[in-house]
């Protein structure tokens, strides 16, 4: 039997795109990709990590998108937010499912179905036990998801902020586009900034940056990499750093 991980992290934020829940359709949430996803973070919570989750919402609403078919970029905004409260939802349930306490907090008030985020209390849910889901963003337009997570995972004290997505790292090219892009193993704030690497918006960089908040950018379909992540395995590309390597 293989030794169970060492979690080199006490406190992590791990923030999963709404696309991710697509699976292979175009919309709405894979159930399969959802229980699985549920089952891996339910195994990193059970190491004895504090586990906090920021969601998109872009599986079910993408208001960058509806902003350029001429949707005010406020309210598409807004309904952006909402739907990242349904995926909390979603994925509240698939986490309780495991028997894990969760508690869903919205930046946007809707005391029926979510608490309000209120940081003490959020940091007090965490050192208890319970996985904490971060909902509609920050609350206000104009900002991304991405912003949300590292300003969540700067106001709860987080070793680190996890990111997500579909493919295995950083490139200095898209990886779809270019079959010869080349993967940072490690890259710095400034260089994601001045080459304009994909891997947060500039709010989002900047503010971890300031806040020195290490930043590891990770491929989410691969079964078992949240696991590796947290135990420190050379997984994907961590960013962190000022000017130099």
């Amino acid at each position: 039997m293989a030794d169970t991980p060492r979690p080199i992290y006490r406190r992590v934020l791990l923030k999963l795109s709404g696309e991710a829940l697509m699976g292979d359709g175009s919309y709405g949430i894979d159930p399969r990709l959802m229980e699985e996803f549920a089952e891996e973070i339910v195994q990193v919570h059970r190491l004895g990590v504090e586990m906090a989750l920021v969601i998109g919402g872009g599986n079910i609403f993408r208001g960058v998108s509806a902003a350029s078919q001429g949707m005010d970029r406020a309210t598409a905004d807004y309904v952006g937010m909402l739907a990242t409260v349904m995926n909390a939802l979603a994925l509240q349930q698939a986490l309780e499912k495991r028997g894990v306490a969760t508690r869903v907090q919205s930046a946007i008030d809707m005391k029926e179905v979510a608490e309000p985020f209120i940081r003490r209390r959020a940091i007090r849910h965490l050192e208890k036990g319970r996985i904490v889901i971060f909902a509609a963003g920050t609350g206000l337009p104009f900002f991304t998801t991405d912003t949300a997570a590292a300003l969540r995972a700067v106001e709860i004290g987080a070793s680190v902020l996890l990111k997500a997505t579909k493919v295995d790292g950083v490139y200095d090219a898209d990886p779809v586009k270019v079959p010869d892009a080349r993967k940072y193993d490690r890259v710095t704030f400034d260089e994601v900034l001045h080459k304009d690497l994909k891997v947060m918006d500039a709010t989002a960089i900047s503010m971890a940056r300031d806040n020195k908040l290490p930043v590891i950018v990770f491929n989410l379909r691969k079964s078992g990499n949240i696991l590796k992540v947290v135990a420190g395995e050379p997984v994907g590309t961590l960013v962190q750093g000022g000017s130099n390597a």
